[in-house]
């Protein structure tokens, strides 16, 4: 199969009329703000999205994303790969429209259209990338730099007992 490069921005009402499918990539380099959390900007992410309308009438766009992403251990600070895949489903809505966000079923996010009517496809793919990044991001300890006894801290011993603020106010009331 090509690979075929996503478009920026599609509009959801005319895609949902004729059932589209978009099937390609989008370059990590392009997603920007997913790329300040990473180590290294380059690969793709391997994108599919499928529009249609579902039983109440309503534009649905729902698809995939995945891809390797190279990140910073927490625990040892070297780099790990790891490897994000999203699932989403979406329908899209004017800005302002609080009537219709009553009728959206719970499985359905919501994304706001433009003043042209479209929605940005490579902003909603980022999103979702984002979101499944981990927030820690940790080798496994068994291949990890650094080792169990290296993490071990000590015992931490009893904190000392101190005097009652109140105490004052006990006597006051015993009086």
């Amino acid at each position: 199969m090509q690979k075929v490069k996503i478009p920026v921005t599609i509009d959801p009402v005319k895609a949902a009329q004729k059932r589209s499918d978009y099937e390609g990539f989008v370059p990590l380099v392009n997603l920007t703000r997913l790329t300040q959390s990473l180590l290294n900007p380059q690969g793709e992410v391997t994108v599919r999205v499928e529009c249609g309308t579902d039983q109440q009438g309503l534009t649905v766009i729902q698809g995939s994303a995945s891809c390797e992403v190279s990140v910073t251990c927490e625990r040892c600070s070297e780099s790990m790969t790891v490897s994000l895949d999203c699932n989403f489903a979406y329908t899209p809505v004017k800005p302002g429209d609080d009537a219709a966000l009553e009728l959206i079923p719970e499985r359905y996010d919501v994304i706001e259209k433009d003043e042209h009517g479209e929605i940005n496809l490579r902003q909603l793919v980022e999103d979702e990338l984002i979101l499944a990044l981990p927030l820690f991001p940790m080798h496994d300890e068994a291949v990890c730099a650094v080792s169990a006894a290296l993490m071990s801290f000590g015992d931490i011993g009893p904190e000392p007992e101190k005097p009652n603020p109140f105490a004052v106010l006990a006597e006051l009331k015993k009086k």
